[in-house]
């Protein structure tokens, strides 16, 4: 964990931009102030109940990846940014609507801190932001016309769900993408519309590190300006999703991939083998409340206690998970393996995002799988 840490703070200052690490990975203030302490500018966050958890320890400045949507969220805001000038806070509109909503409660609060914004760049069939550049430009004006109550900071988009036939097709449409974010901030930069510098290109650069600190950072605006990106998934990465993410990352920039020994996966969880019912059938005590779905968690390691075992030892490729119910693993393994009901499997996840909320406190252990410390989530 501590060296995917080091790997996100060497890429970055070689590449001059900045992290805000989404905080709704792993919602644990533990990993918050690692993160933090290895050159964070920011905690990301999603929602009202995740921006109260990074408060409530103290984080400074907060990048709401959302628009600020309903009166508690727009009126918890205002009233923090009140009570503490050292805190900042930064959000996303794709609505004019939205942006005359917050404007208006900001003046009957008798607010007396703009509120920063930066216009999200969407696409068609894909999630939030405005689809085109003129729409996205007109919020940008909208948001100028509020007359200092709220700021332009930036221009935002989020290229993690873009998918093509493989992955030059998919890297094709991240590049057009990113350079679509680029247009509009030289529009809005023609215009005088941005309030504040630096101007912020951000995006979520997970599995495009390279792409987009290149694309956004070639910009070229008349105003300083910084990118900003947004990874969570980094600091654990996991066993099958940023795994396959960092092969197409060593197809296009092996260095990158390889440097300071690249990304390892750092989140495990174990189970029991609770039973082998048929020679080359096994079912472990995990399931869909356990552990990520979005792909089958993939068995690396086993144990056995009081076996006489050292250290957990490497699992043979051809034990596979084949399906998960709700707190049963169902494998493949065969009919020569070690494994037996009461010996320990250590799982590789896919998906991080989706397997730190299922659990409240995790452990924190050495090469030895021996447990150093333990963190607490706060979904």
């Amino acid at each position: 964990m501590r060296d995917n840490s080091a790997w996100m703070k060497s890429f970055l200052a070689d590449a001059g931009a900045i992290l805000s690490p989404h905080g709704k990975t792993t919602m644990c203030p533990a990993l918050f102030d690692l993160q933090l302490a290895d050159g964070a500018w920011a905690i990301t966050v999603s929602t009202l109940h995740q921006i109260q958890i990074a408060r409530s320890f103290g984080v400074k400045r907060i990048f709401l990846a959302n628009q600020l949507i309903g009166r508690q969220a727009i009126d918890y805001v205002m009233s923090e940014l009140a009570a503490d000038s050292s805190f900042e806070f930064l959000f996303l509109a794709d609505s004019q609507d939205n942006i005359r909503t917050i404007a208006d409660a900001a003046r009957k609060a008798g607010s007396k801190r703009q509120l920063h914004v930066l216009v999200e760049l969407g696409y068609a069939g894909g999630r939030t932001g405005c689809r085109g550049l003129d729409e996205a430009v007109e919020l940008a004006r909208c948001i100028e016309r509020t007359e200092g109550v709220l700021a332009l900071r930036g221009i935002e988009g989020f290229e993690g769900l873009l998918k093509g036939a493989d992955n030059r097709a998919t890297l094709k449409l991240v590049e057009n993408f990113v350079g679509q974010m680029v247009s509009l901030a030289r529009l809005c930069d023609a215009e005088n519309l941005f309030a504040a510098e630096p101007i912020i290109l951000s995006a979520g650069g997970s599995a495009f590190y390279d792409v987009v600190v290149e694309g956004l950072g070639a910009a070229a605006l008349s105003r300083p300006s910084m990118v900003l990106v947004r990874s969570g998934c980094y600091i654990t990465h996991d066993s099958v999703l940023y795994a396959k993410a960092v092969d197409a990352l060593r197809e296009r920039n092996p260095g990158l991939a390889s440097s300071r020994g690249g990304l390892t996966p750092a989140l495990e969880v174990w189970a029991y083998v609770q039973s082998r019912p048929e020679e080359e059938k096994l079912i472990a005590g995990l399931g869909k409340r356990d552990v990520s779905y979005d792909d089958q968690p993939v068995a690396l390691t086993w144990f056995r206690p009081g076996g006489g075992m050292e250290s957990p030892q490497r699992l043979s490729p051809d034990h596979t998970v084949t399906r998960l119910n709700d707190q049963h693993c169902h494998m493949t393994i065969p009919a020569g393996s070690p494994l037996r009901v009461g010996d320990m499997i250590g799982f590789g996840i896919s998906h991080p995002c989706l397997t730190f909320d299922k659990w409240r406190v995790m452990h924190v252990v050495d090469e030895s799988y021996q447990v150093v410390s333990s963190v607490r989530t706060y979904f």
